[in-house]
């Protein structure tokens, strides 16, 4: 008689390496049967870039499975209740998963774990998207952390709570395969019109890729990180963010690869630690996803509910553009259509330009971000909205508003990165790349350049906007 198969339930942990359900699956000796499911009611389903990238990270991992002997299943419809299905339709005899942290994702498993083992079938899931799992880190009162800094001394003198895994060479697979539908039928690429063109120059999506990308990045990139990672004009970041938003990789071989490097010599400490700790933000963030319900739409620290945010439609329009005429602004709205993704530090001022300088709600940026950046994350994307905005965890004061200029030419010096994704201002002199307004009319024009109708005309004054926002802000300060 056949061996009962083990379903492992794939979610955002796209790899053969160190996968923990993966591997407790193929050590059982049993058949291991792969499945993805793709629910588009689910808290969290994939945005427009993500689906791109969700696509290509299939594919690749379908690829590498059936390489290893087995064979990925994917199916459309309610996550839970298709697992349930398939496992009951392969008289399966466990129902393995890696775990998520969005208290409406735990809620699901919970229920999918108990309505499994009342059925008689065994379900288990495991850790593998953290260094540590929440519960395991916490205050010396024995509560969640709400302030970063002392998360990541306790988190980095703990260490993973767990050794990484290696690749799976060979899986066994079922001799006949259960059905699975065709990728290509779910629609997940762009097509009339292909706005993702670009995405494929810049990106490799699987697991592949990761690994590829992480190499590089140790290899010519670390040593220059602590320095220049806030500089968008040069190429200092690991752009791992992707890879690690869909599970390709783990932050737990990217710990182990760095800390490799570490103890090789070939890596300054201070260096390495100052790229992990951004490990460690992401750790942060899906802590206060996982203690925090409705941390993507209700600020944690509640007086904000009642800030007087504006509805400034024209306003949100020319920001998703890149049209608002300030061209640090504009290069990062433009970068994050054309590819995808968005350097951290435009991040932190294209989101402080909407929620300050034009009082439109963090939540709507939280959501554009969402359907436009590939590296879309449950927690990162809510956290780091909050921060900006000032109303989340350890969140930046409200009155800490970036001024788009000095921000530019401090970051931007020569005005590179603006050059590079602003091309009507691509022959503006260095002194007034940041400030095109200041320029006298006939420099602009010689170099082809008229505000307002060659370049936007900036969509508000950043002096007023300021006061504006202090005046907001005041409204709701308690004291």
């Amino acid at each position: 008689m056949e061996t009962q198969p083990i379903i492992v339930w794939l979610r955002r942990d796209l790899r053969l390496a160190d996968n923990p359900a993966m591997h407790a699956a193929r050590e059982s000796g049993a058949p291991v049967v792969p499945v993805f499911v793709f629910d588009e009611e689910e808290a969290f389903a994939p945005g427009g870039a993500a689906k791109w990238w969700l696509h290509r990270s299939l594919r690749a991992l379908s690829v590498d499975l059936t390489a290893a002997g087995s064979r990925l299943v994917l199916r459309r419809g309610r996550g839970a209740e298709t697992v349930a299905e398939i496992a009951r339709s392969l008289n399966a005899s466990a129902v393995f998963w890696n775990r998520r942290y969005a208290p409406a994702h735990v809620a699901a498993d919970k229920k999918l774990k108990a309505d499994l083992t009342a059925a008689g079938v065994e379900a288990k899931s495991f850790s593998a998207a953290l260094l540590r799992e929440p519960w395991e880190v916490e205050t010396k009162a024995g509560a969640p952390f709400r302030v970063y800094s002392p998360f990541w001394k306790v988190l980095r003198a703990a260490g993973p709570s767990r050794e990484a895994r290696p690749s799976l060479r060979k899986i066994r697979g079922l001799p006949k395969s259960p059905f699975t539908e065709d990728l290509d039928s779910w629609g997940l690429q762009p097509v009339h019109p292909d706005w993702a063109w670009e995405f494929a120059e810049v990106w490799r999506p699987g697991e592949a890729g990761a690994h590829e990308a992480l190499k590089a990045f140790l290899d010519e990139t670390a040593e220059y990180y602590a320095r220049d990672r806030d500089r968008p004009d040069r190429e200092a970041t690991s752009r791992l963010s992707p890879h690690l938003a869909f599970g390709e990789i783990s932050p737990l071989q990217v710990w182990r690869a760095t800390h490799a490097r570490i103890e090789a010599g070939e890596l300054d400490r201070e260096v390495g630690e100052k790229f992990l700790s951004e490990i460690g933000w992401r750790e942060f963030s899906y802590h206060l996803l996982y203690f925090n319900e409705g941390l993507e739409a209700a600020p944690l620290r509640a007086e904000f509910a009642a800030l007087p945010w504006r509805k400034d439609k024209k306003g949100f329009a020319a920001w998703t553009k890149g049209e608002t005429g300030f061209p640090v602004v504009d290069a990062g709205m433009r970068q994050l259509w054309r590819t995808g993704w968005m350097h951290n530090r435009v991040r932190m001022l294209v989101a402080s330009f909407l929620v300050k300088d034009l009082l439109i709600p963090w939540q709507d940026g939280a959501s554009w971000f969402w359907d436009t950046l590939v590296d879309a994350d449950p927690a990162n994307n809510s956290a780091s909205w909050q921060w900006v905005a000032g109303c989340g965890a350890d969140a930046a004061p409200f009155f800490r508003i970036f001024n788009p200029v000095t921000q530019g030419e401090k970051f931007d010096p020569h005005g590179a990165y603006v050059r590079r994704f602003v091309l009507e201002l691509s022959q503006a002199p260095d002194k007034f790349i940041h400030k095109p307004w200041e320029a006298p009319k006939d420099d602009l024009a010689s170099v082809g350049v008229t505000l307002g109708k060659t370049y936007p005309a900036r969509i508000v004054d950043h002096a007023f906007a300021r006061t504006r926002a202090l005046e907001a802000f005041r409204s709701i300060r308690k004291d």
